[in-house]
């Protein structure tokens, strides 16, 4: 999206000259080696949007926006930890390159470092960020429980399912949204409401997450396709099988779900289930229903005309994303 390429220069360039520092190599390099692959740096982008929407300069956000993008990324070696992922960003995961205790611990020193990173901000800004900070790591780690949780269990249903998805991914988006409109001097409630647009926008980027796990193209998704097949995980479609599928459908996803093979027959059963059901429309129709709700949420914001325009042609983009 061309309007946010300056955003992505902006923080680019303040995450090279943030560089890990150098000793002992163990510990900092994979911290490196995660924040140097890349990713959509989302929800940074989206602090900086924010603040300047308000009318402040996006610079002024750069310390949260590194604070969100590091916090994001130690969440994400710690996942892929839990589940054994071979694949980030098509790249090997950090506990492949090296191993599980250095990924533990270097995961968690990027949470101490998210913290460092707000230091600049001062007195009543600093607190608010804090301890909006503490709220949503705290969720974030309720939310992966929840998601071990229902690896396991067989009665979870799609509103469970959701609660999960809003906790783990969508939080951090509309906390993303919500310091950066602080850091513009936002009230606190025009800040809630952007928050409120942000979950909302999360949720439906990890609805299409879930969709994009089975039907992405490998070279666009960075992760490999089928995954969460594999690990028999109970995403959007599953639910939406069990939902609207028919009884020999949900049988087979049952049957299927249940066995510990991972191979590529598994995969490709598994997705034509999701497609005869029906399940891979109706994760694309909640998709559009979140972005369209989370539209609604910036008709009462007192923000630019441009700003508004940034935060829409955003959930444009990240409704049809194939990756």
């Amino acid at each position: 999206m061309e309007s946010l390429s300056r955003y992505q220069i902006l923080f680019d360039n303040y995450l090279e000259n943030n560089k890990q520092k150098s000793k002992p190599l163990g510990l900092y390099a994979p911290i490196q080696y995660i924040l140097s692959l890349g990713g959509k740096r989302l929800r940074p982008l989206l602090a900086l949007m924010a603040t300047e929407a308000f009318g402040n300069k996006p610079e002024d956000a750069l310390p949260a926006a590194l604070s969100v993008e590091v916090f994001h990324n130690f969440t994400l070696i710690h996942d892929d930890i839990m589940d054994q992922a071979p694949l980030r960003r098509g790249a090997p995961t950090v506990h492949n390159k090296w191993d599980e205790n250095t990924g533990i611990l270097s995961g968690d020193a990027m949470l101490i470092q998210a913290y460092q990173c707000l230091e600049p901000y001062q007195n009543e800004l600093f607190v608010k960020l804090i301890n909006h900070t503490s709220k949503t790591a705290l969720e974030v780690c309720e939310g992966q429980q929840y998601d071990m949780d229902f690896e396991t269990q067989k009665d979870v249903t799609i509103s469970a399912y959701l609660e999960m998805i809003r906790l783990k991914t969508a939080v951090l988006v509309g906390h993303s949204l919500k310091i950066g409109a602080w850091i513009g001097n936002a009230s606190d409630q025009e800040a809630q409401l952007l928050y409120d647009f942000g979950v909302l926008l999360g949720m439906a980027f990890q609805i299409q997450d879930d969709y994009l796990d089975a039907f992405g193209d490998p070279k666009d998704f960075g992760k490999q396709v089928g995954g969460d097949i594999l690990e028999n995980k109970k995403t959007i479609l599953y639910h939406e099988v069990m939902k609207s599928g028919n009884t020999k459908e949900k049988e087979a996803l049952i049957q299927w779900h249940d066995t510990i093979e991972k191979n590529n027959e598994k995969v490709i059963a598994v997705k034509g289930i999701f497609k005869s059901s029906g399940a891979s429309i109706a994760s694309q129709k909640l998709v559009t229903s979140y972005t369209k709700d989370a539209f609604k949420k910036l008709e009462s914001l007192t923000i630019s005309v441009q700003g508004k325009k940034l935060l829409i042609e955003f959930g444009q983009n990240l409704m049809n994303r194939k990756f």
